[in-house]
């Protein structure tokens, strides 16, 4: 239990800059077990942000009160998923060919593809989330916030890493079977949150993972730790909007 409780924490502190005890390792082989905790560690940046919606809902209009909670997020992550959005896109949207894609993305500078889409990945949250009832939107970004990371684990489950060496490399090798099955778990059971009637808006998620990862594999023959960012900014965006075609309907 407590090798597990390790892990978590180990996960946790890589993907948030939530402090971790000093006992907490932070070896390759950690780091790669930990990756079944990537959903759960949504749960908690879902969880903070809802608390902030809360909170802030009750002095000020919703939609201030969303864009308190997206603000800390970015805060609570370091903004780390959209770092791999605005470089995926950056590299994608601008090399002729892997390499020069690859070398995009290690650059820290952000391009024209890298700015258009995070601009629009930020607007599009906003938007959306103004759109759903109050009500639902602590429930909703909870949701949101594991799902994607579930999503963002399969694509390193289901394909390879492109790079001789980075950050992501001991995160993503050798994820097991019973590992991706805890994942979906921790991504998945937050649906219970919701009413059924919302789960619906996983279905959008589909096609956008399908289409991200099939780029991934034509262009790069797999993945880079910017594109798990990026995959997970992605299908969190579609499940705002899966969920405000729920509320239209």
């Amino acid at each position: 239990m407590k090798n597990e409780v390790q892990l978590f924490f180990t996960a946790l502190t890589f993907f948030t800059r939530i402090p971790c005890s000093a006992w907490c390792k932070h070896s390759e082989q950690d780091l790669n077990h930990a990756a079944k905790y990537f959903p759960l560690v949504g749960v908690v940046v879902g969880s903070v942000a809802a608390a902030v919606f809360v909170l802030a809902s009750w002095w000020l209009p919703v939609s201030m009160a969303v864009l308190l909670s997206m603000v800390a997020t970015l805060l609570l992550t370091g903004a780390f998923h959209e770092d791999g959005l605005s470089d995926a896109a950056d590299g994608l949207g601008g090399g002729w060919d892997k390499e020069q894609m690859l070398t995009i993305m290690k650059d820290s500078r952000i391009g024209n593809y890298g700015a258009v889409a995070l601009l629009m990945a930020l607007l599009i949250k906003f938007q959306a989330l103004s759109y759903i009832p109050a009500a639902r939107i602590p429930a909703v970004l909870v949701v949101a916030h594991s799902v994607s990371r579930f999503a963002s684990t399969l694509l390193a489950y289901t394909q390879s890493y492109v790079r001789e060496n980075g950050k992501a490399k001991p995160i993503v090798q050798h994820i097991s079977g019973r590992e991706i099955l805890l994942a979906a778990l921790f991504g998945l059971v937050p649906l219970a949150l919701l009413n059924p009637h919302f789960w619906w808006a996983l279905l959008p998620m589909l096609p956008v993972w399908l289409w991200f990862s099939h780029k991934l594999k034509k262009l790069l023959g797999g993945y880079t730790g910017d594109c798990l960012g990026a995959m997970q900014q992605l299908c969190e965006v579609t499940f705002y909007l899966g969920v405000v075609a729920c509320v239209s309907h």
